[in-house]
């Protein structure tokens, strides 16, 4: 089987007139050298270099075999310099999972921007509260809250500074008045979220001036596996949530929700794209990284 080397040996030899001189150009022996251009006249079974103590020419075989010989040069390079541009270039299919708010309200449009400035990316998108489980579904990248607890996965931040927020629409606030205590929230409807049938009723705030977090057992008459359609209610008048502020972005902005003690400060929700291996992790995937975290910058 021909050699790459051995080609680039024969070339640089005919190039620089002396397999001396081509040897020192590609910073290799003399010796080592010379034994490619055995092997390959070995493989051909031609004799492409006539050699003598003194001089080296090109025999006519070597000679017809060198337009070859540079033109598959050629083409191999051609082709390694196309697929290293290709790697700069987001593109390929990427399969994404994705919780249903945040996905739905949020970076569904921050994906289309993506795809827009790099056609070459396509999309499989899960939208679902329930975590994928990535070893067993067909998913390449999550996009997940919360601390990642499985050490095995890589986890890259997107928003590393994301809290959960206390929100009231206009309307529930001039029916119900606003808490001015978290311990008034007790005797306020709060609209909870449920996952795999557990119900998400002990909210954790962090006060000001206390030494540590302060949970409180919530209650209220409606519950949802369905983050979105706790956002809905909350936008509806008909209680109070306590959601990551990302997902309430655009009702914050528009004022269909306020911001209820806002010096409290709420749980940590840093959002995470993660995947399972390293070889995961190609140019496209921290293109999309770095284009989240930037939406996100701006929000």
């Amino acid at each position: 089987m021909l050699r790459l080397d051995d080609l680039t040996v024969f070339v640089r030899t005919a190039d620089e007139g002396s397999l001396s001189a081509a040897a020192r150009a590609m910073e290799i022996s003399p010796a080592l050298a010379s034994a490619a251009l055995k092997r390959l006249e070995g493989e051909l079974g031609l004799r492409l270099i006539a050699r003598t103590t003194r001089s080296l020419r090109l025999t006519d075989e070597g000679e017809r075999y060198l337009v070859h010989a540079r033109e598959a040069l050629r083409l191999l390079k051609e082709g390694h310099d196309t697929l290293m541009q290709a790697k700069d270039v987001p593109g390929g299919t990427l399969k994404i999972a994705m919780p249903s708010d945040l996905g739905r309200n949020i970076l569904l449009y921050w994906l289309d921007k993506f795809q827009a400035q790099y056609p070459g990316v396509h999309y499989q998108i899960s939208v679902s509260d329930r975590q994928a489980d990535m070893y067993r579904q067909p998913v390449d990248l999550a996009i997940r809250y919360g601390k990642q607890e499985d050490s095995s996965l890589i986890a890259m931040p997107i928003a590393p500074d994301n809290r959960r927020v206390l929100v009231a629409s206009p309307d529930y606030i001039r029916k119900h008045g606003r808490p001015a205590s978290l311990e008034e929230l007790q005797r306020h409807n709060c609209l909870c979220y449920a996952l795999d049938d557990v119900i998400h009723n002990n909210w954790t705030f962090y006060p000001p001036g206390r030494k540590g977090p302060v949970t409180l057992a919530v209650r209220g008459n409606r519950c949802a596996d369905d983050a979105d359609l706790v956002r809905r209610w909350a936008v509806a008048g008909l209680g109070i949530a306590y959601k990551s502020k990302m997902d309430l972005s655009d009702d914050l902005r528009s004022g269909r929700l306020h911001v209820l003690l806002p010096d409290i400060v709420g749980e940590a929700t840093p959002l995470h794209l993660v995947c399972m291996h390293r070889s995961q992790v190609t140019p496209t995937v921290l293109q999309l990284r770095d284009f989240l975290r930037a939406q996100y910058e701006q929000m």
